[in-house]
């Protein structure tokens, strides 16, 4: 008999306490100018949301961003306020098992319209428009690179936040008509800066940060960070000891669930196909191992 952790949380309510919304991963509460976080192990792929769990998938996030909050501060704020169910007001202390390891209390902002995301590797959508244009957001790239291939230097390729479907790639000139100029500059060159440090220090643990995506937050006129940040559900993480440009890397991330995907014979719409147990089993060691190599600490399933 599986536990629920052994399996994998799917959906979470917490009764008496209003849910104001629910993500492809995350369920979001109302609590009086604060909001609860909870990631859950739902796993999408596509822009579909699959019918598995991936277990312990969700702690593995949320223990991740709030590693990344800690070493990231001093570049930007962010909107952890704590990520230990002791300090959570007391109308939450009777939900501790389905939220410890897996749950964040953050400050309320507005969160800007768009998704911020780096590339220092050329894979992905990115891949797929430099093979039909040799541009990624309109940015001309050299010829000749190669899949995976790393580029000259990290890019800034932001894309619009679709409520349903496929976010759409957008340049940096569209961002600065959605934001203002000042505040899609201050996020550009933000989240270049975070991207650089935080490859640098995974690059010292084993893991190439081929892409990431950020997302920001206004609490007033301050900026934030918020979301998650540098997880494998919002980056693509290679092992740097079996890197090898020219083809897809293996990887800490879901893209190994995409390329199981890739096999089946499946559209890409809803419903998505079960995923064999196997292959379950193998994405959450990924995430665990990714957690582990970067923090160098094992998952904390709270108490």
């Amino acid at each position: 008999m599986h536990s629920q952790q052994e399996v994998g949380m799917k959906t979470l309510d917490l009764p008496g306490i209003r849910k104001v919304h629910r993500g492809k991963v995350r369920e979001l509460f109302g609590l009086n100018g604060q909001l609860l976080m909870v990631a859950t192990d739902r796993i999408s792929a596509f822009d579909v949301v699959l019918p598995n769990a991936i277990p312990k998938k969700g702690k593995v996030l949320t223990q991740l961003s709030s590693f990344w909050f800690g070493q990231l501060k001093e570049i930007v704020d962010n909107h952890l306020i704590s990520d230990q169910v002791r300090d959570f007001p007391i109308s939450l202390q009777s939900f501790r098992e389905q939220l410890a390891g897996r749950s964040m209390l953050v400050r309320k902002c507005r969160p800007l319209p768009i998704e911020c995301v780096v590339r220092g590797y050329l894979a992905g959508s990115g891949w797929k428009e430099y093979c039909q244009s040799g541009t990624i957001c309109e940015i001309q790239l050299p010829r000749g690179l190669r899949q995976s291939e790393e580029l000259p230097q990290p890019i800034f390729t932001p894309a619009t936040k679709a409520t349903s479907g496929h976010d759409e790639n957008i340049s940096f000139e569209r961002a600065t008509e959605i934001l203002g100029a000042d505040l899609a500059k201050q996020v550009r060159d933000l989240s270049l800066q975070i991207y650089n440090r935080a490859r640098e220090y995974a690059l010292q643990r084993g893991i190439i940060v081929g892409d990431t995506k950020f997302e920001f937050g206004l609490e007033g006129s301050r900026l934030l960070l918020i979301d998650e940040a540098l997880t494998p559900d919002s980056s693509r993480f290679w092992p740097a000891d079996r890197y090898e440009p020219g083809k897809s890397q293996a990887s800490f991330d879901k893209q190994f669930i995409r390329d199981f995907l890739q096999t089946l014979d499946w559209d890409k719409t809803p419903p998505a196909p079960q995923l064999p147990d196997s292959i379950v089993e193998a994405t959450s060691r990924r995430y665990l191992e990714a957690y582990h190599r970067l923090t160098g600490k094992d998952l904390d399933e709270g108490s």
